[in-house]
């Protein structure tokens, strides 16, 4: 890739109420899935970034968890997340639903009004509201910040995201390029397959049962006539969990098995052997220690 004279570059947090799609326009942005996405809130868990990369701009976008009040020890893991994500960025998009502010939105906006950095105001899904109602929705908006643009958009089908890039070319600062070109992602690669699993198991399965199962990666080093092997455990906290995750006669971990696979081969661009384990860990969203030993670090926040 060539670098123009005055490249610029720098670093952007998506901030938002649980399922507000930042994960839909980071994938949009990077233009390849490195983030999972589902209609559950509470689908990203950790800060996980993705970058854009043009001719004249790089930039990293910071995926975070949705911000909500607090329940137990992964809860608060993925607050800090978010909020950690504000300390080394250039600029803020603090992603919306297309309808009026509510008490969720405005606990969001108090948190980013005394941030000494531009915060653009990105009303998402606008594909699902009629263009008249977009007014009053951003004028909800205006008496709870300061933001620097209101930039209406439709992630998932792409409605308004380069005028979203062009703007936030404006606001960067020139910069060195930081990822090489062809990289999409900062995370290593068994992370995005502990997270595609994870993915299949939020579409697959319904209840409590999502919020409940943690993916960890054992292994994903060694190829057998060609294919990749991949070994991986899904955590649960109930039996009854496990039975579910497994399905009658193995079927639903066949189904999540075959569903992850051709995600990760897409992402791999390689023909992979997945293994799934599940195991019963009671409570393991409010043990720290297990929390770190599977990627929750409170320490890299």
């Amino acid at each position: 890739m060539a670098q123009t004279s005055n490249f610029k570059s720098g670093f952007v947090a998506l901030i938002g109420r649980p399922n507000v799609g930042k994960s839909t326009l980071m994938n949009r942005l990077v233009g390849q899935k490195v983030a999972i996405t589902s209609n559950k809130p509470q689908t990203t868990r950790n800060k996980i970034s993705g970058i854009y990369s043009a001719d004249d701009m790089q930039v990293v976008f910071v995926d975070t968890p949705g911000i909500f009040k607090s329940h137990s020890d992964l809860d608060e893991y993925m607050d800090k997340a978010s909020l950690s994500s504000l300390k080394d960025v250039d600029l803020v998009l603090f992603m919306v639903e297309p309808k009026k502010a509510g008490k969720g939105e405005e606990y969001v906006a108090g948190l980013l009004k005394d941030l000494d950095l531009p915060v653009f105001l990105v009303v998402n899904k606008i594909d699902q509201v009629h263009p008249n109602d977009l007014l009053p929705i951003i004028d909800s908006y205006q008496a709870l910040g300061n933001f620097a643009e209101y930039l209406p958009i439709s992630a998932g089908q792409g409605n308004g995201v380069d005028d979203l890039l062009a703007t936030i070319n404006k606001y960067l600062p020139e910069g060195p390029q930081y990822y090489a070109s062809d990289e999409v992602t900062d995370r290593p690669e068994y992370f995005v397959v502990a997270e595609m699993i994870r993915e299949q198991i939020l579409h697959l399965t319904s209840q409590e049962v999502p919020h409940s199962a943690a993916v960890w990666v054992e292994k994903m080093n060694e190829r057998v006539n060609g294919k990749l092997q991949i070994e991986a455990t899904i955590y649960v906290e109930k039996p009854g969990q496990k039975r579910i995750i497994i399905g009658q006669g193995g079927s639903m971990i066949k189904k999540i098995g075959i569903q992850s696979r051709k995600e990760i081969e897409a992402l791999l661009g390689e023909k992979v052997n997945l293994q799934l384990w599940v195991k019963v860990r009671h409570n393991w969203r409010q043990d720290p220690a297990f929390l770190k030993s599977i990627g929750y670090d409170k320490k890299e926040l």
